[in-house]
């Protein structure tokens, strides 16, 4: 095909618009024309879709008729030799046969054709767009005529889509559009108003003059009750928040901020009564909900880009959100109050009530320092609502306590979808509000500036609330939570307050400033310490579900263990009342609490997982207390280590006892669980027994106990398996292989359980069969090669081995050097005195050539000869082999 027919031109301009339909918004967002000429002339690089558009590919069919034949017989020329040699430095087939093609007479005619019927083509356009215009001027005069007011519709003709996207808005239109959404216009008005503006650029509709006006009439469409009128108004917003830099969008949401905040002083909803439920399907709530989710959604987004503006933009939007939270008409009546506002919070809750915008809003210090300074001086209600939900909830009756496991199962689906929730009861609506707070003061307790807001006054309490006292009171909560509802799903029950509350304790015990000003606290301790104080008494504790609570007191025991400060409360506040008249600190009641336990003589705990989960709790706790040696002075007395042992060897016979199950045997699944459940629950004993070796005198007291060689050896396979001590500890088996190796019974325990061995393999692997470009000897301002690392590891894993006499005499007194004629390439060390035997004591061809990389492997072994010096006995042991022969020589 070498000519357009009318046909042609006529299809070619249909396919034109529809491809500058498909790339308007490119177009329309150039700022100015040469550079919506480059989005044009580069579309093939950026657009993804640019080979699947109608006119690409009408394009393309037309360049194949066209000039095919003649790409077909240049190239078949090509692969006869007719062409111009094709070799080094001359053009390829293909360059050749793209010269050839471009100097024909049939592509010059193409691309003259192609130009004029694109000329004829795109000045059709122009001229169509320009009748339109006179169109609607023409349009736009007969109106004025006909109505004093006068209205005119922007936008082209509904048949050319084409145009819209070159129509723009002017001032004295959008003045039009705003006397059009007046409330007193008729319905068809306005909608044929709110069409038109959909159709306008956000930025233009919000540069406006009359702006203010036009925001004041959308906010009266997005409040009517016509769900036709409030619905198009959100898409003109979510349109809004989706195309429109920060500074637009900002006007926007503080406008649905401020309509949502009138729609809730207006209408003065209540809360449910009764047994009746809050029906999300009645228009005025649904209207309610689309606004506060199309809010929230921004909420959770803006916070990725608002660095990039001034932070007027960042606190407005704040601000506005504050604004709208603090609405509450009745603070701190509590849910048993019988006529109680329907709040903002309240439907957030709903939509996202694990408080997931604040905690992206205070995630960045940026925005942080806005929030806080706006709750502190002008929104402290905010967190003082925040609290006071959490007293509501704590101070509940029973009943509604018990509640709280049937209010989980049916918030499983909390979403709000017609087909699966409609009604929501008050109790799940005040239980969502207390979740929703409890995770916004969670967030607050992280960083000082929140915990700075502390005291505050709330409703019916004398006092303020203090920072200890929101802690005990969730400790409280804590207490209270009733039995686990067994059909749970993680998502249900990361909502149980039992999880909330701890995920709390966690973030105040995670920073060491707010665990100082929350938990190390007499009050706190007193509360913490109150269930065991009571068990240790022989009375029964007021706990909904012992075992669970039992779990989480020793976990937050755990962790304030772990600090100094924790430890100093612990052994020295004497403030615990076991006996009449007598105070014991704290460390005391735990460990007679876990000594207890541990002689199983709370049979309510039974003997299976629960108890195993309760003795490992607390023997966590113990164990921050007794792997330092001022814990474990105090400690002493009570002889934990021997009544772990004890308790260690009862379950390792148990476990012996129990036989084997034969192929194919039937059993129960209790029967074929217990030998998993007693093989870790010896592991537990062990790993706390094993600690006892983080300070000298631990190690005496674990060596007496008889299990110091099964200690080692467990602490072999978890070092073997790159296993960490535990969550709360903060050093490493490095720390015990040198307290254990101070001791020749340690020592022997390391020998034998294969860790001297390892450490040797090891390091001979990284140095003879690792990488060849290893550089052990390197300036220390060079950085460490991975590989230097694991050297240096084992190096200083073997160096704390031979840190005392004992350890030297044990590993290498009287050990003589093999010493052999021949050595094997794939021989490996497995001891001390073969590593000193091949890469210190090299005084033969043969040691020197069964060395793969002789240069750094000797220098390493001298290096480690000349480590921080070793004990006299050693240094007399490697004396004489100083003398040999090759010993300092470099390789001929």
């Amino acid at each position: 095909m070498s000519q357009f027919t009318a046909e042609d031109e006529a299809e070619l301009q249909s396919l034109l618009r529809r491809l500058l339909k498909s790339v308007k918004d490119r177009i329309s967002g150039a700022p100015s024309i040469e550079c919506a000429e480059e989005i044009l002339l580069h579309l093939e690089e950026t657009d993804k879709n640019f080979h699947n558009y109608e006119f690409v590919k009408y394009l393309r069919q037309y360049v194949e008729s066209s000039v095919g034949p003649v790409v077909e017989e240049e190239t078949d020329s090509g692969a006869r030799g007719e062409a111009h040699a094709v070799g080094p430095g001359q053009d390829t087939l293909v360059h050749v046969v793209t010269r050839k093609t471009r100097e024909s007479a049939e592509y010059h005619q193409m691309m003259q054709t192609l130009k004029n019927t694109m000329m004829v083509v795109v000045e059709s356009l122009i001229n169509r767009f320009e009748e339109d215009q006179l169109r609607k001027e023409e349009m736009h005069r007969e109106s004025q005529t006909e109505q004093s007011n006068s209205h005119y519709d922007n936008c082209s003709d509904s048949d050319s889509s084409f145009n819209q996207s070159y129509a723009f808005i002017k001032q004295e239109q959008l003045q039009v559009l705003a006397e059009k959404l007046d409330p007193s216009r008729p319905k068809e008005v306005r909608w044929e108003a709110l069409q038109t503006l959909c159709c306008a650029p956000p930025s233009d509709v919000l540069s406006c003059e009359s702006w203010s006006g036009l925001r004041r009439t959308l906010s009266a469409a997005l409040a009517d009750p016509d769900p036709d009128l409030s619905d198009k108004v959100l898409r003109f917003f979510a349109k809004t928040f989706s195309s429109s830099p920060l500074n637009v969008t900002r006007e926007i949401y503080t406008s649905l901020a401020k309509s949502l905040e009138s729609d809730f002083l207006d209408h003065k909803l209540r809360l449910p009564s009764g047994s009746a439920g809050l029906d999300v399907n009645r228009p005025d709530i649904t209207r309610l909900l689309k606004q506060m989710r199309l809010m929230n959604d921004f909420q959770k987004e803006v916070s990725a880009f608002w660095i990039r503006h001034p932070e007027k933009y960042m606190e407005e939007i704040i601000e506005s959100t504050f604004s709208l939270l603090t609405l509450h008409q009745h603070p701190g009546l509590g849910p048993q109050a019988t006529d109680k506002a329907l709040e903002p919070t309240h439907l957030l809750a709903l939509l996202d009530i694990k408080a997931s915008w604040f905690k992206k809003w205070m995630h960045g210090y940026y925005s942080r320092t806005v929030v806080f300074r706006l709750l502190d001086r002008k929104y402290k209600s905010l967190t003082v609502a925040a609290v006071q939900q959490c007293i509501c909830y704590y101070e509940a009756c029973d009943q509604a306590r018990e509640e709280t496991t049937e209010i989980l199962h049916s918030l499983e689906r909390q979403h709000i979808n017609p087909p699966q929730r409609s009604l929501y009861t008050r109790r799940e609506l005040e239980y969502a509000y207390f979740v929703h707070s409890l995770c916004v003061l969670g967030r607050l307790l992280m960083y000082t500036n929140g915990r700075k807001l502390f005291p505050i006054k709330v409703r019916r309490r004398k006092e303020p609330v203090t920072l200890a006292d929101l802690v005990v009171i969730l400790i409280r909560i804590l207490y209270q939570h009733p039995r686990p509802y067994l059909g749970h799903s993680s998502h249900t029950a990361s909502l149980s307050p039992t999880c909330l509350v701890r995920e709390v304790l966690g973030t105040v015990c995670d920073s060491t400033e707010s665990v100082v000003e929350g938990l190390f606290q007499t009050p706190v301790l007193l509360t913490l310490m109150d269930p065991i104080v009571t068990l240790l008494k022989g009375q029964q504790a007021k706990l909904n579900c012992p075992a669970t609570t039992l779990t989480h007191i020793a976990d937050t025991l755990a962790r304030m263990a772990s600090t100094q400060g924790g430890l100093s409360l612990f052994l020295h506040e004497r403030s615990l009342e076991v006996t009449e008249g007598q105070g014991i600190p704290a460390a005391h009641a735990i460990v007679q609490f876990t000594q207890r336990l541990l002689g199983k003589e709370f049979s309510w705990l039974g003997e299976g997982e629960a108890w195993h989960g309760v003795c490992g709790a607390f023997m966590l706790v113990c164990r921050q207390m007794y792997n330092t040696c001022e814990g474990l002075q105090e400690l002493r007395p009570y002889a934990l280590q021997d009544v772990l042992a004890s308790a260690w060897k009862q379950t390792s016979s148990q476990s012996e006892s129990i036989s084997t199950p034969t192929p194919g045997a039937e059993a129960g699944n209790a029967s074929q669980e217990l030998p998993n459940h007693s093989l870790v629950w010896e592991e537990t004993l062990l790993d706390n027994l094993l600690n006892f070796a983080a300070t000298p005198r631990g190690v005496l007291l674990l060596q007496q106990t008889g299990a110091l060689g099964e200690c080692v050896s467990y602490m072999f396979s978890r070092f073997t398996k790159k296993l960490q001590v535990s969550c709360c500890e903060k050093f490493g088996y490095g720390v015990m292989v040198t307290q254990v190796a101070a001791t020749a019974p340690g020592v022997r325990a390391l020998h034998s359980s294969g860790f001297v061995q390892a450490l040797v393999v090891e390091m001979w692997s990284v140095l003879e069969c690792g990488r060849e470009d290893v550089r052990m000897v390197q300036p220390r301002s060079t950085p460490m090669d991975p590989v230097d690392r694991s050297c240096l590891k084992s190096l200083v894993s073997l160096v704390n081995l031979l840190c005392s006499g004992h350890a030297v005499w044990e590993l290498l007194w009287k050990q003589p050097l093999p010493n052999v004629p021949d050595y094997s390439l794939r021989e490996i060390p497995t001891s001390i005195p073969d590593l000193i035997d091949r890469l210190i004591a090299v005084n033969s061809d043969a040691k020197i050539h069964s060395l793969f990389n002789y240069e750094q492997s000797h220098a390493f072994g001298l290096r480690y000869n000349q480590f921080p010096p070793p004990p006299l006995s050693f240094t007399l042991f490697l004396r004489p082999l100083s003398h040999t022969r090759r010993f300092h020589q470099p390789l001929s």
